[in-house]
């Protein structure tokens, strides 16, 4: 290839075409747990966190409910991801070579929300969120008492979440979208020094909790009197007007260790019970989520 401002534009939008591709093509599943906030700053304060809206009958003036300043804050991270191709192979039509390889940082970039949902879920039982308390714990602050949203226990973890509605138990919070940009230039330095073209993705984001109430968290062994002790511990979650919630768990989390434990708890339709075949109770009660980066 002669190599020129016309081909270079022309290569890059190849490159480009091959990451987007594979942006498309990547599975994921952050959306499922995590609401996406847009951001427009380097940080962003979630004060409303702790309140969680029930209507009431009206009797008498509305009674308001002023945010709690709760003062969760989740500060943007900067990413990048960065390859370099050498001139020559673009000099001798080498670059075909390249496009997988571009595909595939589309993928790893598409996936990049999911590692960081994930990794901090697995980390809720060690990381504050904004009642102060671990996001799973068993001494949460309510009116009246504590709530636990946690099973005690030395197994590989597993988790409950109600997904069903606007507001879910992460926050993925975006400030600049997966972008691929070059340093094709001439008399860009690696260019002139090393002959070498550098492509990179830069993306700004972090992730955070929302809240607890969604989501119930296991290290118990994953079988039905644990999961049955779970969902009816979300199910009768009340708020500090000492009202149920409403919470209605559809998703299990699992890591791939426990994958053929969850597969059978909520997806045979049959069980045996003492040799004999039955019913299995459990099936189709959660979307069961296995997910490698726990």
């Amino acid at each position: 290839m002669i190599i020129n401002s016309g081909n270079l534009t022309g290569l890059f939008s190849g490159f480009k075409t091959a990451f987007n591709k594979g942006m498309q093509q990547a599975p994921s599943y952050y959306r499922d747990i995590a609401m996406t906030i847009p951001s427009q700053a380097k940080e962003e304060t979630y004060a409303w966190l702790g309140q969680f809206p029930k209507i009431r009958e009206w009797l008498g003036d509305r009674v308001v409910k002023n945010l709690v300043a709760n003062g969760y804050t989740i500060k943007n991270k900067l990413y990048e991801n960065s390859i370099v191709v050498p001139r020559t192979e673009i000099e001798d039509d080498n670059y075909g070579v390249y496009s997988p390889l571009f595909s595939e940082m589309g993928r790893v970039s598409a996936e990049h929300p999911d590692e960081l949902i994930f990794t901090l879920l697995a980390a809720g039982f060690t990381t504050a969120c904004y009642d102060g308390k671990n996001f799973f714990d068993s001494l949460h602050p309510v009116a009246g008492g504590t709530v636990s949203n946690f099973q005690s226990g030395a197994g590989a973890p597993w988790f409950l979440l109600d997904t069903s509605r606007s507001i879910k138990p992460f926050v993925f919070q975006e400030r600049s979208p997966y972008e691929l940009t070059s340093l094709n230039n001439p008399t860009d330095e690696n260019v002139f020094m090393r002959d070498e073209y550098i492509y990179g993705v830069r993306g700004r984001s972090n992730v955070g909790f929302a809240l607890w109430q969604l989501a119930f968290g296991s290290k118990n062994t994953l079988d039905a009197t644990n999961y049955a002790a779970a969902r009816a511990a979300m199910m009768t979650f009340k708020g500090d007007e000492g009202r149920v919630l409403g919470i209605k768990p559809d998703t299990l989390v699992v890591g791939p260790t426990l994958e053929s434990a969850a597969l059978a708890l909520i997806q045979n339709q049959l069980i045996i019970n003492s040799g004999v075949s039955t019913s299995n109770q459990w099936a189709g009660t959660a979307k069961l989520i296995v997910c490698p980066w726990l």
